[in-house]
């Protein structure tokens, strides 16, 4: 069902040579068709006249997106569907969906630049297996058939939503693991080689997918030996930002973005962001994010059934 609608609803017409008629009129010629993966790529001009109502809801979706990034992450569970919604191709729709949510995690890396700074030995490792790590999953993306991706989308919001679900009882199993280690012998000196190279592979995901990697960071960061959440915080914002931002470049000059609905979303998702300070001192961080695991879950069971 899925993957029908999708074939309805973004594959362009098929164009008609010149000088062909159809019941005694003449048919202009068709625009170009621009062709990725085998598939035709939409042209916004082609959007129904409906498309008002997809656009009120993307634009609910990018604020409310804008509010759960900055709160507790996760803000892609929505805003991606919501591209999807827009009758784009699925590759497009990530591809946009990523370049529309980088600018906010910029200003957070200027947020935490003094938790960063002192772990400078850490920065440069881990910003060049993010760069890889980024490059590889975005190229992979791009190679990726459109279909086959859109069968990857109810698992890979599975797995996203599996991963917030776990970070309650994982958080907390490694602040008693760290409390432990602060009462007894120092913590061993990091190892950069291993660490970048599991930097790499959660690197990947975030150019290829992405939802849910903070997550993942300050599990690998934690696990490395570091205990300060500040700490973690600003490298993973360092990594994450770099992953993105390359796969955000290779998105752009590759032609996948749709900037219509990329400016529409990336202002609109700065907006939500900042306005969500006061609402995140009122709301438990608890709640949010099992707000966060509901709509993981539910987009997943909703993109499994139409399939």
């Amino acid at each position: 069902m899925l993957v029908r609608w999708i074939e309805e609803n973004s594959v362009l017409r098929r164009p008609v040579r010149d000088g062909c008629s159809m019941a005694g009129r003449k048919v202009e010629p068709a625009a170009p068709q621009a062709h990725y993966n085998n598939e035709a790529m939409m042209y916004v001009s082609s959007l129904p006249a409906y498309v008002n109502l997809r656009w009120a809801w993307l634009l609910v979706a990018a604020f409310l997106a804008g509010v759960l990034n900055a709160v507790a992450g996760g803000g892609s569970f929505l805003l991606f569907p919501a591209m999807l919604g827009m009758k784009m191709l699925p590759v497009q729709a990530n591809a946009t969906n990523t370049v529309a949510i980088w600018p906010g995690q910029l200003t957070s890396v200027a947020a935490y630049w003094g938790d960063v700074r002192k772990n400078m030995r850490l920065v440069a490792p881990m910003a060049l297996a993010g760069l890889v790590g980024g490059t590889a999953g975005a190229v992979v993306l791009l190679n990726t058939p459109q279909m086959t991706f859109l069968h990857l989308v109810p698992w890979l919001l599975l797995v996203a939503a599996s991963i917030f679900a776990a970070a309650g009882p994982v958080s907390r199993w490694l602040e008693r693991r760290n409390a432990a280690r602060r009462n007894g012998a120092a913590a061993p000196p990091i190892r950069l080689v291993p660490l970048a190279l599991c930097t790499v592979f959660v690197s990947f995901y975030v150019g290829y997918f992405g939802a849910g990697a903070g997550f993942l960071f300050i599990t690998l960061l934690s696990l490395f030996g570091l205990q300060d959440l500040n700490e973690i915080n600003g490298l993973k914002m360092v990594t994450n930002t770099l992953a993105n931002g390359v796969a955000f470049l290779i998105f752009v000059f590759d032609g996948q973005v749709v900037w219509r609905y990329c400016l529409l979303a990336m202002v609109t998702c700065a907006i939500g962001g900042y306005s969500s300070a006061r609402f995140a001192r009122m709301v438990p961080q608890k709640v949010m994010r099992g707000l966060v695991v509901f709509i993981g879950f539910s987009m997943a069971a909703w993109f499994f059934w139409r399939q």
